[in-house]
């Protein structure tokens, strides 16, 4: 089968390499190419680099409704999204079969951010949905989905790759029978939507006046990129991983410092957090432990 890809993150780099062993893609389109890190330097999307490394053109639209021509030009038989990150015009979705490959099991999280989500509401189980895309986010029919069991201690980066791989699995089957499965198609349940929009970066910070599960959830859909964080006295700090304290508290106030030495313990609405891996602004990314070792950053009694 002849396909267009459209994919950015590293969730779609198994999609691909899979479409690229199996069938033709012609073409792979993702977005363009941008500053990262400290010195922000310019750097090509995991999917476009994979593609690089399989030898298939590259195309990275800055708006994809205004070029999508490029895409209907190269008379695919397919295209194929996963996790691309732009809205395609209804010109292009009419020109030509469209599946997506998300994140979760719809209707349920439609939008940008499915796997977040499901950590943030601290979901035991997630999922795949292979869909037919329409002119609406994420509404389109379902042809084929399944399920898999999110562990105590998935994060965004191991969920993903996890989900990645049930993708690979379930487009491969459906381009294989690929008339039957499109035939049996079905709509999805509006009753039952719901929605996981793009993460801002006020998602990102952590309110230590929620209960402690809550703010464990967001750290572990955060991590490790872009990291979860808090301010302390003006200074930025991000956090990675964190579990629930087994220190005794007393009546001391959400967001109160509890312990420093061996460990950095942080009163929260419904007991305490120990915060395990930690960054602060412009440092290195630390387990705990090293971070602590001869600080004097944080201090108890303190209220963040």
């Amino acid at each position: 089968m002849n396909i267009v890809f459209m994919g950015t993150p590293a969730f779609g780099v198994p999609i691909l390499t899979m479409l690229a062993r199996d069938h033709h893609v012609l073409l792979v389109v993702t977005q363009p190419d941008k500053p990262t890190g400290r010195k922000r330097i310019m750097m090509a999307s995991p999917v476009k680099q994979a593609a690089e490394i399989l030898g298939i053109p590259v195309f990275q639209p800055v708006k994809i409704k205004h070029d999508y021509e490029t895409i209907l030009k190269v008379g695919a038989d397919v295209l194929i999204t996963a996790a691309y990150g732009q809205i395609l015009p209804q010109a292009l979705l009419s020109g030509i079969t469209s599946l997506n490959v998300h994140g979760s099991l719809l209707p349920q999280y439609r939008g940008a951010a499915p796997i977040q989500y499901a950590l943030f509401d601290g979901l035991k189980k997630t999922g795949i949905t292979i869909m037919e895309m329409v002119y609406q986010m994420d509404a389109g029919p379902i042809i084929l989905q399944d399920s898999l069991a999110i562990e105590d201690d998935d994060d965004f980066e191991s969920l993903s790759k996890k989900l990645s791989q049930l993708g690979v699995d379930l487009l491969s089957k459906v381009l294989t029978d690929f008339d039957r499965y499109f035939d049996q198609r079905q709509p999805q349940d509006i009753q039952k939507v719901t929605f996981s929009p793009l993460i801002k970066y006020a998602d990102e910070s952590i309110d230590f006046h929620w209960q402690s599960d809550k703010i464990i959830h967001r750290i572990r859909g955060l991590s490790p990129e872009p990291g979860a964080h808090f301010l302390y006295q003006g200074d930025l700090f991000k956090v990675y991983q964190a579990v629930k304290s087994d220190i005794i508290v007393g009546d001391e106030a959400p967001s109160t410092i509890l312990e420093t030495k061996k460990r950095l313990t942080i009163k929260t609405a419904d007991g305490a957090i120990d915060i395990t891996m930690i960054q602060a602004q412009g440092k290195k990314k630390l387990s705990i432990k090293d971070f602590l070792n001869g600080q004097t950053v944080f201090h108890i009694g303190d209220r963040i």
